[in-house]
Protein backbone atom coordinates (compact mmCIF):
# COMPACT_ATOMS: atom_id res chain seq x y z
CA UNK A 1 0.00 0.00 0.00
CA UNK A 2 2.99 2.12 0.66
CA UNK A 3 4.31 1.82 -2.67
CA UNK A 4 0.76 2.62 -4.41
CA UNK A 5 0.35 5.49 -1.87
CA UNK A 6 3.98 6.90 -2.98
CA UNK A 7 3.00 6.21 -7.03
CA UNK A 8 -0.36 8.13 -6.66
CA UNK A 9 1.58 10.77 -4.79
CA UNK A 10 3.94 10.85 -7.38
CA UNK A 11 1.52 11.02 -10.45
CA UNK A 12 -1.24 12.50 -9.31
CA UNK A 13 0.13 15.15 -6.24
CA UNK A 14 -1.62 13.36 -3.39
CA UNK A 15 -1.93 10.34 -0.95
CA UNK A 16 -4.51 7.36 -1.63
CA UNK A 17 -6.25 8.28 1.73
CA UNK A 18 -7.79 11.54 0.17
CA UNK A 19 -9.64 8.96 -2.90
CA UNK A 20 -12.58 8.33 -0.47
CA UNK A 21 -12.69 11.78 0.95
CA UNK A 22 -12.19 12.70 -2.43
CA UNK A 23 -15.41 10.24 -3.82
CA UNK A 24 -17.31 11.80 -0.55
CA UNK A 25 -16.85 15.42 -1.96
CA UNK A 26 -17.87 14.81 -5.47
CA UNK A 27 -20.91 12.83 -4.53
CA UNK A 28 -21.98 15.61 -1.94
CA UNK A 29 -21.50 18.62 -4.64
CA UNK A 30 -23.49 16.42 -7.21
CA UNK A 31 -25.70 15.84 -4.49
CA UNK A 32 -26.55 19.72 -4.19
CA UNK A 33 -26.43 20.06 -7.88
CA UNK A 34 -29.12 17.51 -8.19
CA UNK A 35 -31.23 18.80 -5.70
CA UNK A 36 -30.58 22.50 -7.56
CA UNK A 37 -32.29 21.54 -11.06
CA UNK A 38 -35.91 20.29 -9.99
CA UNK A 39 -35.92 16.51 -11.76
CA UNK A 40 -38.15 13.60 -11.60
CA UNK A 41 -37.27 11.21 -8.21
CA UNK A 42 -36.51 8.20 -10.41
CA UNK A 43 -34.17 10.59 -12.19
CA UNK A 44 -32.71 12.31 -9.96
CA UNK A 45 -31.84 8.55 -8.07
CA UNK A 46 -30.76 7.04 -11.21
CA UNK A 47 -28.10 9.50 -11.53
CA UNK A 48 -27.10 9.69 -8.06
CA UNK A 49 -26.81 5.93 -7.77
CA UNK A 50 -24.24 5.87 -11.03
CA UNK A 51 -22.22 8.75 -9.41
CA UNK A 52 -21.92 6.99 -6.12
CA UNK A 53 -20.82 3.51 -7.86
CA UNK A 54 -18.69 5.16 -10.65
CA UNK A 55 -18.01 9.03 -9.78
CA UNK A 56 -15.87 9.87 -12.76
CA UNK A 57 -17.86 7.60 -14.86
CA UNK A 58 -21.12 8.93 -13.84
CA UNK A 59 -19.88 12.95 -13.24
CA UNK A 60 -19.09 12.59 -17.43
CA UNK A 61 -22.11 10.98 -18.10
CA UNK A 62 -23.84 13.41 -16.38
CA UNK A 63 -22.18 16.38 -18.33
CA UNK A 64 -22.73 15.02 -21.75
CA UNK A 65 -26.74 13.86 -21.32
CA UNK A 66 -27.84 14.41 -17.55
CA UNK A 67 -29.52 18.16 -18.46
CA UNK A 68 -31.52 19.19 -21.06
CA UNK A 69 -29.48 22.53 -22.31
CA UNK A 70 -29.91 22.84 -25.87
CA UNK A 71 -27.22 25.26 -25.50
CA UNK A 72 -26.97 29.30 -24.47
CA UNK A 73 -27.62 30.80 -27.41
CA UNK A 74 -29.90 28.63 -29.07
CA UNK A 75 -32.55 28.95 -26.39
CA UNK A 76 -32.49 32.55 -26.49
CA UNK A 77 -32.98 32.42 -30.43
CA UNK A 78 -36.09 29.50 -29.59
CA UNK A 79 -37.18 31.56 -26.60
CA UNK A 80 -37.48 34.86 -28.71
CA UNK A 81 -38.73 33.09 -32.23
CA UNK A 82 -41.21 31.28 -29.57
CA UNK A 83 -42.57 34.75 -29.06
CA UNK A 84 -43.15 35.46 -32.59
CA UNK A 85 -45.08 32.08 -33.00
CA UNK A 86 -46.95 32.46 -30.46
CA UNK A 87 -48.56 35.71 -32.23
CA UNK A 88 -49.07 33.51 -35.22
CA UNK A 89 -50.63 30.64 -33.79
CA UNK A 90 -53.29 33.05 -31.41
CA UNK A 91 -54.46 34.49 -34.56
CA UNK A 92 -55.06 30.72 -35.92
CA UNK A 93 -56.98 30.04 -32.69
CA UNK A 94 -59.15 32.75 -33.26
CA UNK A 95 -59.59 32.33 -37.04
CA UNK A 96 -61.16 28.50 -36.11
CA UNK A 97 -62.71 29.02 -32.78
CA UNK A 98 -65.91 28.16 -34.55
CA UNK A 99 -64.34 24.34 -35.29
CA UNK A 100 -64.39 23.47 -31.56
CA UNK A 101 -67.94 23.10 -31.18
CA UNK A 102 -67.61 20.42 -33.95
CA UNK A 103 -65.53 18.38 -31.87
CA UNK A 104 -67.18 14.57 -29.93
CA UNK A 105 -67.24 15.14 -25.87
CA UNK A 106 -64.59 12.43 -25.66
CA UNK A 107 -62.07 15.07 -27.52
CA UNK A 108 -63.08 18.41 -25.88
CA UNK A 109 -60.98 18.42 -23.09
CA UNK A 110 -57.93 16.69 -24.71
CA UNK A 111 -58.05 19.59 -27.78
CA UNK A 112 -58.40 22.13 -25.50
CA UNK A 113 -55.21 21.01 -23.75
CA UNK A 114 -53.12 20.21 -26.91
CA UNK A 115 -53.47 24.00 -28.01
CA UNK A 116 -52.74 25.37 -24.87
CA UNK A 117 -48.99 27.21 -24.58
CA UNK A 118 -48.98 28.22 -27.82
CA UNK A 119 -50.62 24.72 -29.34
CA UNK A 120 -52.30 24.68 -32.62
CA UNK A 121 -56.30 24.78 -32.60
CA UNK A 122 -58.25 21.57 -34.26
CA UNK A 123 -58.93 22.63 -37.42
CA UNK A 124 -62.30 21.17 -39.82
CA UNK A 125 -62.08 20.60 -43.68
CA UNK A 126 -59.46 17.77 -43.91
CA UNK A 127 -59.04 14.65 -46.07
CA UNK A 128 -56.65 12.12 -43.98
CA UNK A 129 -55.83 9.24 -45.66
CA UNK A 130 -53.53 5.96 -44.15
CA UNK A 131 -51.02 4.47 -46.03
CA UNK A 132 -48.98 1.65 -44.68
CA UNK A 133 -46.22 0.11 -47.14
CA UNK A 134 -43.01 1.50 -46.77
CA UNK A 135 -42.68 0.96 -50.30
CA UNK A 136 -45.60 2.41 -51.46
CA UNK A 137 -45.10 5.28 -48.96
CA UNK A 138 -41.78 5.86 -50.45
CA UNK A 139 -42.75 6.07 -54.24
CA UNK A 140 -45.74 8.16 -53.15
CA UNK A 141 -43.27 10.64 -52.14
CA UNK A 142 -41.75 10.80 -55.50
CA UNK A 143 -45.26 11.06 -57.01
CA UNK A 144 -45.93 14.38 -54.84
CA UNK A 145 -42.82 15.29 -55.41
CA UNK A 146 -43.08 15.13 -59.06
CA UNK A 147 -46.36 17.02 -59.38
CA UNK A 148 -45.45 19.55 -56.71
CA UNK A 149 -45.93 23.18 -58.11
CA UNK A 150 -44.41 25.89 -55.45
CA UNK A 151 -42.81 24.19 -52.40
CA UNK A 152 -41.37 20.95 -50.84
CA UNK A 153 -40.15 21.26 -46.99
CA UNK A 154 -38.73 17.99 -45.56
CA UNK A 155 -38.03 17.29 -41.95
CA UNK A 156 -36.78 14.05 -41.12
CA UNK A 157 -34.86 12.51 -38.28
CA UNK A 158 -33.40 9.78 -40.20
CA UNK A 159 -32.13 9.59 -43.74
CA UNK A 160 -30.93 6.95 -45.05
CA UNK A 161 -28.48 6.26 -47.97
CA UNK A 162 -29.80 3.13 -50.47
CA UNK A 163 -32.64 2.17 -52.07
CA UNK A 164 -35.81 3.81 -52.76
CA UNK A 165 -34.67 6.68 -50.41
CA UNK A 166 -32.37 7.31 -52.88
CA UNK A 167 -34.88 7.54 -55.76
CA UNK A 168 -36.64 10.21 -53.67
CA UNK A 169 -33.46 12.61 -53.43
CA UNK A 170 -33.02 12.43 -56.96
CA UNK A 171 -36.74 13.53 -57.77
CA UNK A 172 -36.43 16.11 -55.62
CA UNK A 173 -33.16 17.40 -57.11
CA UNK A 174 -35.73 17.51 -60.07
CA UNK A 175 -38.09 19.05 -59.32
CA UNK A 176 -35.57 22.02 -57.74
CA UNK A 177 -33.95 22.16 -61.43
CA UNK A 178 -37.35 22.77 -62.83
CA UNK A 179 -38.54 25.66 -60.23
CA UNK A 180 -39.87 24.63 -56.97
CA UNK A 181 -38.35 25.84 -54.18
CA UNK A 182 -36.60 22.77 -51.74
CA UNK A 183 -35.82 22.51 -47.99
CA UNK A 184 -34.21 19.43 -46.06
CA UNK A 185 -33.88 19.65 -42.31
CA UNK A 186 -32.40 16.35 -40.97
CA UNK A 187 -30.88 15.53 -37.35
CA UNK A 188 -27.45 16.18 -37.39
CA UNK A 189 -27.39 12.60 -35.50
CA UNK A 190 -29.86 10.10 -37.10
CA UNK A 191 -28.85 11.16 -40.17
CA UNK A 192 -25.11 11.27 -39.61
CA UNK A 193 -24.26 9.01 -42.69
CA UNK A 194 -26.54 11.21 -45.33
CA UNK A 195 -24.41 14.26 -44.42
CA UNK A 196 -20.95 12.04 -44.67
CA UNK A 197 -22.49 11.51 -48.16
CA UNK A 198 -22.42 13.29 -51.61
CA UNK A 199 -26.21 14.13 -50.98
CA UNK A 200 -26.07 17.45 -49.38
CA UNK A 201 -23.40 18.75 -52.35
CA UNK A 202 -25.23 17.36 -54.92
CA UNK A 203 -28.68 18.77 -53.08
CA UNK A 204 -26.69 22.00 -52.61
CA UNK A 205 -25.76 22.43 -56.41
CA UNK A 206 -29.21 22.16 -57.70
CA UNK A 207 -30.18 24.66 -55.72
CA UNK A 208 -32.44 22.90 -52.79
CA UNK A 209 -31.49 24.65 -49.00
CA UNK A 210 -30.20 21.97 -46.58
CA UNK A 211 -29.73 22.66 -42.79
CA UNK A 212 -28.19 20.11 -40.41
CA UNK A 213 -30.49 20.03 -36.93
CA UNK A 214 -28.69 19.98 -33.65
CA UNK A 215 -25.10 19.74 -34.99
CA UNK A 216 -23.21 17.30 -32.47
CA UNK A 217 -19.97 19.88 -31.61
CA UNK A 218 -17.01 18.15 -29.81
CA UNK A 219 -15.86 20.72 -27.27
CA UNK A 220 -19.64 21.86 -26.25
CA UNK A 221 -21.22 19.32 -24.65
CA UNK A 222 -21.43 21.24 -21.11
CA UNK A 223 -23.01 23.61 -23.21
CA UNK A 224 -25.80 21.65 -25.70
CA UNK A 225 -26.71 18.06 -24.27
CA UNK A 226 -26.00 15.95 -27.47
CA UNK A 227 -28.31 13.58 -26.88
CA UNK A 228 -31.10 15.91 -27.64
CA UNK A 229 -32.81 15.35 -31.17
CA UNK A 230 -34.77 16.25 -33.88
CA UNK A 231 -37.43 13.07 -34.11
CA UNK A 232 -40.16 14.69 -36.09
CA UNK A 233 -41.29 13.69 -39.59
CA UNK A 234 -42.59 16.09 -41.98
CA UNK A 235 -42.86 16.56 -45.54
CA UNK A 236 -44.95 19.21 -46.58
CA UNK A 237 -46.13 19.79 -50.36
CA UNK A 238 -47.04 23.77 -51.29
CA UNK A 239 -48.75 24.13 -48.27
CA UNK A 240 -51.57 22.13 -48.53
CA UNK A 241 -50.50 18.28 -48.80
CA UNK A 242 -48.33 16.66 -45.50
CA UNK A 243 -47.23 13.45 -44.67
CA UNK A 244 -46.11 12.42 -40.93
CA UNK A 245 -46.19 9.75 -39.04
CA UNK A 246 -43.46 6.93 -37.77
CA UNK A 247 -41.72 6.37 -41.03
CA UNK A 248 -38.15 8.10 -41.22
CA UNK A 249 -36.61 8.29 -45.09
CA UNK A 250 -35.51 5.34 -45.66
CA UNK A 251 -36.52 1.80 -47.43
CA UNK A 252 -36.77 -1.07 -45.19
CA UNK A 253 -35.45 -3.53 -47.59
CA UNK A 254 -31.80 -2.08 -46.74
CA UNK A 255 -32.22 -0.10 -43.31
CA UNK A 256 -30.78 -1.59 -40.28
CA UNK A 257 -30.83 -5.65 -41.45
CA UNK A 258 -27.73 -6.23 -39.52
CA UNK A 259 -29.85 -5.70 -36.31
CA UNK A 260 -32.03 -8.90 -36.46
CA UNK A 261 -35.07 -7.69 -35.96
CA UNK A 262 -36.41 -7.74 -39.36
CA UNK A 263 -38.02 -4.95 -41.82
CA UNK A 264 -39.20 -1.93 -39.81
CA UNK A 265 -43.21 -1.58 -39.82
CA UNK A 266 -44.16 1.70 -40.31
CA UNK A 267 -47.05 3.85 -40.95
CA UNK A 268 -47.99 7.57 -42.15
CA UNK A 269 -50.58 9.77 -43.00
CA UNK A 270 -51.58 11.72 -45.92
CA UNK A 271 -53.26 15.03 -45.01
CA UNK A 272 -55.00 17.38 -47.71
CA UNK A 273 -56.76 21.11 -45.86
CA UNK A 274 -56.07 23.94 -43.49
CA UNK A 275 -54.33 21.44 -41.15
CA UNK A 276 -51.00 21.12 -43.34
CA UNK A 277 -50.41 24.75 -42.24
CA UNK A 278 -49.79 23.82 -38.79
CA UNK A 279 -47.30 21.25 -39.83
CA UNK A 280 -45.75 24.13 -42.49
CA UNK A 281 -45.74 26.63 -39.23
CA UNK A 282 -43.71 23.93 -37.73
CA UNK A 283 -41.68 23.37 -40.00
CA UNK A 284 -40.67 26.83 -40.31
CA UNK A 285 -40.34 27.64 -36.86
CA UNK A 286 -37.63 24.63 -37.04
CA UNK A 287 -36.18 25.71 -40.18
CA UNK A 288 -35.75 29.52 -38.60
CA UNK A 289 -33.99 27.78 -34.90
CA UNK A 290 -31.68 25.34 -36.87
CA UNK A 291 -30.42 27.41 -39.70
CA UNK A 292 -27.73 29.76 -38.29
CA UNK A 293 -28.43 32.55 -40.72
CA UNK A 294 -31.66 33.54 -39.66
CA UNK A 295 -32.70 35.59 -36.68
CA UNK A 296 -36.34 35.82 -36.39
CA UNK A 297 -39.46 34.52 -37.48
CA UNK A 298 -42.52 35.53 -39.42
CA UNK A 299 -42.14 33.62 -43.19
CA UNK A 300 -45.88 31.84 -43.41
CA UNK A 301 -47.40 30.91 -45.83
CA UNK A 302 -51.47 31.05 -45.61
CA UNK A 303 -53.88 28.28 -45.31
CA UNK A 304 -54.83 26.11 -47.85
CA UNK A 305 -58.95 26.44 -48.30
CA UNK A 306 -60.65 23.16 -46.70
CA UNK A 307 -60.87 20.33 -48.87
CA UNK A 308 -63.93 17.79 -49.67
CA UNK A 309 -62.70 16.06 -46.21
CA UNK A 310 -64.55 16.89 -42.92
CA UNK A 311 -62.13 15.33 -40.63
CA UNK A 312 -61.69 17.48 -37.67
CA UNK A 313 -57.50 17.36 -36.81
CA UNK A 314 -54.81 18.98 -35.07
CA UNK A 315 -51.08 19.29 -34.96
CA UNK A 316 -49.22 18.66 -31.75
CA UNK A 317 -45.70 19.84 -31.30
CA UNK A 318 -43.77 19.14 -28.57
CA UNK A 319 -39.90 19.70 -27.30
CA UNK A 320 -37.70 20.72 -24.82
CA UNK A 321 -37.39 24.67 -23.76
CA UNK A 322 -40.09 25.38 -25.43
CA UNK A 323 -43.75 23.51 -24.53
CA UNK A 324 -42.28 21.57 -22.20
CA UNK A 325 -43.86 18.46 -20.73
CA UNK A 326 -46.55 19.68 -22.69
CA UNK A 327 -46.30 15.82 -24.53
CA UNK A 328 -46.39 14.21 -21.21
CA UNK A 329 -49.21 15.88 -20.14
CA UNK A 330 -51.84 14.73 -23.44
CA UNK A 331 -50.31 11.45 -23.08
CA UNK A 332 -51.52 11.39 -19.00
CA UNK A 333 -54.83 12.67 -20.45
CA UNK A 334 -55.85 10.86 -22.93
CA UNK A 335 -55.37 7.70 -21.04
CA UNK A 336 -57.11 9.04 -18.16
CA UNK A 337 -60.17 9.96 -20.57
CA UNK A 338 -60.82 6.70 -21.93
CA UNK A 339 -63.78 4.86 -20.81
CA UNK A 340 -64.51 2.17 -23.02
CA UNK A 341 -60.39 1.03 -24.78
CA UNK A 342 -57.18 1.95 -25.14
CA UNK A 343 -55.02 0.76 -28.08
CA UNK A 344 -51.13 1.47 -27.77
CA UNK A 345 -48.34 0.60 -30.11
CA UNK A 346 -44.98 1.74 -29.57
CA UNK A 347 -41.19 0.17 -30.95
CA UNK A 348 -40.11 1.70 -27.47
CA UNK A 349 -41.71 1.50 -24.25
CA UNK A 350 -40.05 2.86 -20.88
CA UNK A 351 -42.78 5.32 -19.19
CA UNK A 352 -42.48 6.56 -16.12
CA UNK A 353 -44.17 5.42 -12.99
CA UNK A 354 -46.80 8.07 -13.57
CA UNK A 355 -47.68 6.85 -17.20
CA UNK A 356 -48.10 2.92 -15.56
CA UNK A 357 -50.05 3.91 -12.92
CA UNK A 358 -52.34 5.66 -15.54
CA UNK A 359 -52.59 2.58 -17.48
CA UNK A 360 -53.41 0.40 -14.33
CA UNK A 361 -55.66 2.76 -13.55
CA UNK A 362 -57.76 2.63 -16.88
CA UNK A 363 -57.76 -1.08 -16.74
CA UNK A 364 -58.79 -1.32 -13.18
CA UNK A 365 -61.95 0.68 -14.26
CA UNK A 366 -62.76 -1.14 -16.99
CA UNK A 367 -60.94 0.15 -19.88
CA UNK A 368 -59.94 -2.36 -22.18
CA UNK A 369 -56.48 -1.49 -22.35
CA UNK A 370 -53.78 -3.44 -25.06
CA UNK A 371 -50.07 -2.28 -25.28
CA UNK A 372 -48.66 -3.55 -28.77
CA UNK A 373 -44.62 -3.82 -28.46
CA UNK A 374 -42.11 -5.27 -30.58
CA UNK A 375 -41.00 -9.21 -30.15
CA UNK A 376 -37.67 -8.31 -31.07
CA UNK A 377 -36.09 -4.90 -30.30
CA UNK A 378 -32.39 -3.06 -31.80
CA UNK A 379 -31.95 -1.68 -28.43
CA UNK A 380 -31.27 -4.37 -26.07
CA UNK A 381 -31.11 -2.51 -22.81
CA UNK A 382 -34.87 -0.63 -24.05
CA UNK A 383 -36.19 -3.93 -24.60
CA UNK A 384 -34.88 -6.03 -20.87
CA UNK A 385 -36.43 -2.74 -19.17
CA UNK A 386 -39.74 -2.55 -21.10
CA UNK A 387 -40.38 -5.95 -19.83
CA UNK A 388 -39.87 -4.90 -16.62
CA UNK A 389 -42.87 -3.06 -16.68
CA UNK A 390 -44.86 -6.82 -17.56
CA UNK A 391 -46.12 -8.03 -14.66
CA UNK A 392 -47.40 -5.17 -12.98
CA UNK A 393 -49.34 -3.84 -15.96
CA UNK A 394 -50.83 -7.28 -16.45
CA UNK A 395 -51.39 -7.82 -12.70
CA UNK A 396 -53.86 -5.08 -13.08
CA UNK A 397 -55.77 -6.11 -16.26
CA UNK A 398 -53.50 -4.91 -19.03
CA UNK A 399 -53.64 -6.88 -22.33
CA UNK A 400 -49.64 -7.25 -23.92
CA UNK A 401 -48.86 -7.89 -27.16
CA UNK A 402 -45.57 -9.03 -28.88
CA UNK A 403 -45.18 -8.09 -32.37
CA UNK A 404 -43.23 -10.61 -34.41
CA UNK A 405 -43.53 -9.58 -38.08
CA UNK A 406 -40.12 -6.96 -37.87
CA UNK A 407 -39.76 -4.11 -35.61
CA UNK A 408 -43.00 -2.56 -34.87
CA UNK A 409 -41.90 1.04 -35.37
CA UNK A 410 -45.38 2.69 -35.80
CA UNK A 411 -46.58 5.03 -33.08
CA UNK A 412 -50.14 5.54 -32.14
CA UNK A 413 -52.56 6.15 -29.21
CA UNK A 414 -56.69 5.19 -30.17
CA UNK A 415 -58.85 6.15 -27.65
CA UNK A 416 -62.57 4.58 -27.48
CA UNK A 417 -62.27 4.21 -31.28
CA UNK A 418 -63.03 7.84 -31.49
CA UNK A 419 -59.62 9.95 -31.09
CA UNK A 420 -56.35 8.63 -32.31
CA UNK A 421 -53.27 10.38 -31.62
CA UNK A 422 -50.64 9.31 -34.38
CA UNK A 423 -46.90 10.43 -35.32
CA UNK A 424 -42.99 10.31 -34.22
CA UNK A 425 -44.08 9.86 -30.41
CA UNK A 426 -42.58 6.73 -28.53
CA UNK A 427 -44.03 5.54 -25.18
CA UNK A 428 -40.45 6.47 -23.50
CA UNK A 429 -38.80 8.96 -21.28
CA UNK A 430 -36.63 10.34 -24.91
CA UNK A 431 -39.67 11.28 -26.77
CA UNK A 432 -41.66 12.35 -23.40
CA UNK A 433 -38.39 14.71 -22.20
CA UNK A 434 -35.82 15.08 -24.82
CA UNK A 435 -36.56 15.01 -28.55
CA UNK A 436 -38.72 17.42 -30.38
CA UNK A 437 -41.10 15.44 -31.46
CA UNK A 438 -44.48 15.73 -34.04
CA UNK A 439 -47.88 14.00 -34.10
CA UNK A 440 -51.30 14.70 -35.62
CA UNK A 441 -54.70 14.38 -33.12
CA UNK A 442 -57.87 12.77 -34.86
CA UNK A 443 -61.11 13.06 -34.05
CA UNK A 444 -63.13 11.41 -36.96
CA UNK A 445 -64.76 7.74 -36.67
CA UNK A 446 -63.66 6.88 -40.19
CA UNK A 447 -60.06 7.55 -39.90
CA UNK A 448 -60.05 5.45 -36.57
CA UNK A 449 -61.77 2.63 -38.15
CA UNK A 450 -58.75 2.47 -40.78
CA UNK A 451 -56.62 2.55 -37.52
CA UNK A 452 -58.08 0.07 -35.53
CA UNK A 453 -58.14 -2.39 -38.97
CA UNK A 454 -54.21 -1.14 -39.05
CA UNK A 455 -53.69 -2.46 -34.91
CA UNK A 456 -56.08 -5.98 -35.96
CA UNK A 457 -53.37 -6.62 -38.53
CA UNK A 458 -50.92 -6.26 -35.97
CA UNK A 459 -52.21 -8.06 -33.28
CA UNK A 460 -53.24 -10.96 -35.87
CA UNK A 461 -48.87 -11.22 -36.16
CA UNK A 462 -48.57 -11.04 -32.11
CA UNK A 463 -48.13 -12.82 -29.37
CA UNK A 464 -49.99 -12.38 -26.72
CA UNK A 465 -47.96 -12.39 -23.15
CA UNK A 466 -49.76 -14.63 -20.79
CA UNK A 467 -49.36 -13.75 -17.14
CA UNK A 468 -48.83 -17.31 -15.44
CA UNK A 469 -46.76 -18.23 -18.02
CA UNK A 470 -44.79 -14.99 -17.72
CA UNK A 471 -44.50 -15.32 -13.88
CA UNK A 472 -42.74 -18.81 -13.89
CA UNK A 473 -39.62 -17.01 -16.44
CA UNK A 474 -36.36 -17.80 -14.79
CA UNK A 475 -35.10 -15.69 -11.60
CA UNK A 476 -32.00 -14.28 -13.98
CA UNK A 477 -34.66 -12.71 -16.40
CA UNK A 478 -36.22 -10.88 -13.47
CA UNK A 479 -32.81 -10.19 -12.01
CA UNK A 480 -31.74 -8.64 -15.52
CA UNK A 481 -35.12 -6.78 -16.34
CA UNK A 482 -35.17 -5.26 -13.06
CA UNK A 483 -31.52 -4.36 -13.16
CA UNK A 484 -32.25 -2.65 -16.68
CA UNK A 485 -34.96 -1.06 -15.12
CA UNK A 486 -32.78 0.83 -12.85
CA UNK A 487 -31.57 2.85 -16.38
CA UNK A 488 -35.37 3.38 -17.70
CA UNK A 489 -35.62 6.98 -16.42
CA UNK A 490 -32.00 7.32 -18.43
CA UNK A 491 -32.97 6.03 -21.86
Amino acid sequence: MSFLNYLLGTIFGFSLIWVPILHIAIVILFGFRLISVRRPVAVVLAWFLIVVLVPLIGIGLYILIGERPVGRKLTRKIIRMDKEYAAITESMRQRYQADKQLLPIEGRALSLLAESNNGSPVIAGNKIELFTSSLKILQLFIDEINQAKTTLHLEFYIWALGGDADRVGEALIAAAKRGVACKVLLDSLGSKDWFKSTWPKRFRDAGIEVTEALPIQIGRFQFRRADLRLHRKIFVIDNAIVWTGSMNMVDPRSFKQDSGVGEWVDAMVRIEGPVASQFELTFSFDWSVDNPKITHFNDVAPAANPTEGRALAQEFSSGPVYRDDILYQVLLSAIMDARKELTITTPYFGPDDGLIQALMAAAGRGVNVTLIVPKLNDSTLVAWSSRSFYSDLMNAGVNIAEFHGGLLHTKSLLIDKRVAIFGSVNFDQRSLRLNFEISLIVYNDEFCAKLETLIDSYLAQSDMVNPVSWAKRPRWRVLLENAAHLASPLL
